[in-house]
């Protein structure tokens, strides 16, 4: 059994507040939370916030809460973090109340990352709601999504033995593709439920602390409707339409006002760890996820008539 059961909410810093609540609301169908001075909470189901938006210059990812069953498994866990020699920092009710959480314990992992261990969740007060979706964003067990972080340099088995070893995520499968001559993609996934991955590591060339948040949805149809709405607001693009082969995603990327990208997905696949067979992979998409300049460059040498061939259908 899993010591962390799920990635329940994310903290960026952005420099835009505006921009932010504009992309995420009006182009993606997240429901607007609560307000704080600085920043705004971001729904996706009944719970009080799944994102998490604070005002500030580093626009990249600044925290990731993951819940633990209870307070005695979370105990567990702690004395498990000290044992290893891992810092452990208690936060206080004035964090635990914005958070809005029973309780949180703030740890480092070896890359630099901050997390937030937390239990108790809460539910907003009313249920969620977006105008924009036909259907719902799939969260439940396998919580808020899964985010993909930059090893920086840091070892593989380094941020392993703390994220497999001490919190209790499981090894789904590896993906290792060269991108281009000298440039490879070397990614590890991991999981600590039923959703194929929670968290992604690995080697890519990025700036950012994290590479993206992935958002599934329930319906096929909101992909393709919160594509054309980003393609109308002219948000970049970083992979158009695509597939991957590990978990079976169909989605695209779209690039958030911070710089790093979203996922927006839909169709991922669910395991069991008890049967689940590690593999490594050679590919990162299955088809599509092209980049949009890539795609620009084909359409424009792809021939153009305003007649198709054989005449009018109609």
């Amino acid at each position: 059994m899993t010591k962390v059961t799920e990635l329940a909410y994310v903290v960026f810093e952005v420099s835009d507040l505006a921009a932010w609540e504009h992309f995420a609301t009006s182009l993606l169908g997240l429901q607007l939370g609560e307000r704080f001075e600085g920043g705004f909470g971001l729904r996706t189901d009944a719970k009080a916030h799944r994102w998490i938006i604070t005002e500030g210059p580093a626009d990249d990812l600044v925290r990731s809460g993951f819940a633990v069953e209870s307070n005695a498994a979370l105990d567990s866990l702690v004395s498990t973090l000290t044992e290893a020699g891992v810092r452990i920092t208690e936060a206080d009710a004035a964090l635990c109340a914005a958070r809005k959480v029973d309780r949180l314990v703030l740890v480092t992992d070896p890359i630099g990352n901050e997390l937030e261990l937390v239990t108790g969740l809460a539910d907003a007060e009313t249920p969620f709601r977006s105008d924009i979706m036909l259907g719902d964003f799939v969260t439940g067990d396998g919580g808020a999504g899964h985010e993909v972080l930059l090893s920086k340099g840091v070892p593989r088995e380094d941020y392993l033995a703390f994220y497999r070893d001490l919190l209790g995520f499981r090894v789904s499968d590896t993906i290792v593709e060269e991108l281009a001559p000298g440039m490879v993609a070397d990614l590890i996934f991991l999981h600590c439920n039923p959703r194929h991955h929670s968290l992604a590591i690995g080697d890519l060339p990025h700036p950012k602390k994290i590479h993206h948040f992935m958002l599934e949805v329930s319906d096929m149809r909101d992909v393709g409707m919160a594509h054309d709405r980003c393609l109308d607001a002219k948000q970049p693009f970083e992979m158009t339409l695509g597939m991957h082969p590990n978990d079976r995603m169909f989605s695209f990327y779209v690039r958030t006002p911070s710089g790093f990208s979203v996922e927006y997905g839909w169709g991922g696949l669910l395991i069991d760890s008890n049967t689940w067979e590690v593999a490594t992979l050679d590919r990162l998409h299955t088809w599509g996820h092209r980049p949009p300049e890539v795609v620009h460059a084909l359409l424009g040498q792809a021939p153009f008539t305003n007649q198709p061939p054989g005449g009018d259908p109609a």
